[in-house]
């Protein structure tokens, strides 16, 4: 028989940060703490696919939160479709030993369609006129009455947007408590994102981040007292450390600029060319992958993005495969930036012509991640908190409405804190906690966690003693 477990992916936890959160830390003290080897580039779908498959990006596939999808001419980003994670997963490997392995998902990333028995993840209601409610998508269907009931409708504002904040991770935290008590799952995977939030708004060295910590530590409480009246081990574990940055990079405007980029025009406003372009990017946090229609241009292309401030790395083919990002799905070209810098999408040249979308919290329209979405336009933030305020009364009288709140260069030039490279300092890097002792060790490997968890469930897996290649050390 199993024992139990529950992990908790508490986005952006580092030691320094765990200075400010004695329930968690309490968590380790029963236990152990280690440092967390993470891989690259160190963002949230790729980090949590690698801890579900033991694998690195070369493997499981997930080169980033989104990639350009070749054989559908489109960049996409936060897909939710489970098929995307290639290879045998954390529970698959767990019910080879024992068939009946029961798993609950609270939120963690490409849940739809995943082989598990509870799922919960965010899916806002789109309706036929265009407009977007807040709700969420479960598995077995009847969960969703049986949450929202006690918890009311998923907060999927305080998730992602200006607006984001702890009441999302308490409704998170809240529903896995209610899932841990009424169903008693073998494995309970929950998704904590709150620390995200303050530390791209402010960076990680600000007084604002150890205030976030704190505040999730506390609403963390009565889910860890659940786990422990259940003797369930706790796992804590971190994806990435946030780091202070202060410069933003336009990798895709220096492309243009040399004339790789291309855009095609639609109501006055520009729009990326996927199709014709000889190089873009898709930029996601501090890396940014680069596709080159013609091999023949590589060389000039790779010349070009090495050459822009900013620019801290340009991985090549041998590059890629150094880290384990060769996998078709990556750019020709991966840019890592430098510490203090991160990569915007943007790619239009005059602000009148960029698309509407770049000024709403959009994130399935953006061909690139956009963490200006998490501030109120920094050049007029009373005036975006105003067209906010109208837009959420247009939506509660069933009326259509845009978001229209986010600062495009302003914005960028306010984003404080950052990551997606692998840590300098371990101190800012991810860490893992655990409640059982006998378990101990100094350090984890990113592609380790899959094998330990099944460690501590008792279902360990024999170890062929091959270790996977370029591994982040």
């Amino acid at each position: 028989m199993s024992r139990r477990l529950v992990v908790l992916d508490v986005v952006g936890l580092t030691p320094r940060l765990l200075a400010h959160m004695p329930r968690l830390r309490a968590v380790a003290d029963a236990g152990f703490a280690a440092e967390l080897g993470t891989v690259l580039p160190a963002v949230t779908c790729t980090v949590q696919s690698t801890f579900l498959t033991g694998t690195l990006p070369a493997a499981h596939g997930v080169v980033g939160n989104g990639w350009y999808f070749r054989d559908l001419g489109e960049v996409l980003l936060w897909r939710q479709h489970h098929a995307l994670v290639e290879g045998e997963k954390l529970w698959q490997a767990a019910r080879r030993r024992e068939p009946g392995y029961t798993v609950a998902n609270v939120c963690w990333w490409y849940a739809m369609g995943a082989d598990v028995n509870w799922t919960v993840t965010p899916r806002p209601v789109y309706h036929a006129d265009g407009r977007k409610d807040p709700d969420c998508y479960t598995d077995p269907p009847e969960l969703h009455d049986a949450l929202t009931d006690r918890l009311g409708a998923f907060p999927l504002f305080s998730y992602w947007g200006p607006g984001a904040g702890l009441v999302s991770s308490r409704w998170i935290c809240r529903a896995a408590e209610r899932i841990l008590t009424d169903q008693s799952p073998d494995l309970t995977l929950v998704y904590l994102p709150h620390l995200d939030y303050d530390l791209q708004r402010f960076g990680a060295s600000s007084p604002r981040a150890a205030v976030a910590a704190a505040e999730l530590d506390a609403v963390l409480g009565p889910l860890l007292d659940a786990a422990r009246a259940r003797d369930t081990t706790v796992v804590a574990l971190s994806e990435y450390g946030i780091t202070d940055v202060s410069r933003p990079v336009d990798v895709n405007r220096s492309l243009r600029a040399e004339g790789l980029l291309r855009v095609y025009t639609q109501a006055g406003m520009e729009y990326l060319d996927p199709w014709t372009s000889r190089a873009f990017a898709v930029a996601d946090h501090q890396v940014a992958h680069v596709y080159v229609r013609d091999a023949a241009d590589v060389p000039a292309v790779a010349k070009r993005c090495a050459a822009l401030p900013g620019v801290a790395e340009v991985l090549d083919a041998g590059g890629k495969a150094a880290h384990g990002l060769d996998h078709p799905r990556a750019g020709e070209l991966v840019l890592i930036a430098e510490p203090d810098s991160w990569f915007t999408y943007y790619y239009w040249l005059d602000d009148a012509r960029a698309p509407d979308f770049a000024r709403l919290v959009e994130i399935h329209r953006k061909p690139g991640y956009d963490p200006a979405e998490l501030l109120f336009d920094p050049a007029a933030p009373g005036a975006a908190k105003r067209r906010a305020a109208v837009a959420l009364a247009r939506r509660k009288l069933g009326m259509r409405y845009l978001m229209s709140v986010v600062g495009l260069d302003a914005g960028a030039r306010a984003v404080r804190g950052s990551h997606g490279r692998l840590p300098a300092d371990p101190a800012d890097g991810p860490v893992l906690l655990c409640s059982e002792a006998s378990a101990a060790r100094d350090r984890v490997a990113a592609t380790e966690v899959k094998a330990l968890l099944l460690e501590l469930a008792g279902l360990a897996v024999p170890d062929t003693g091959r270790r996977p290649a370029g591994e982040a050390s």
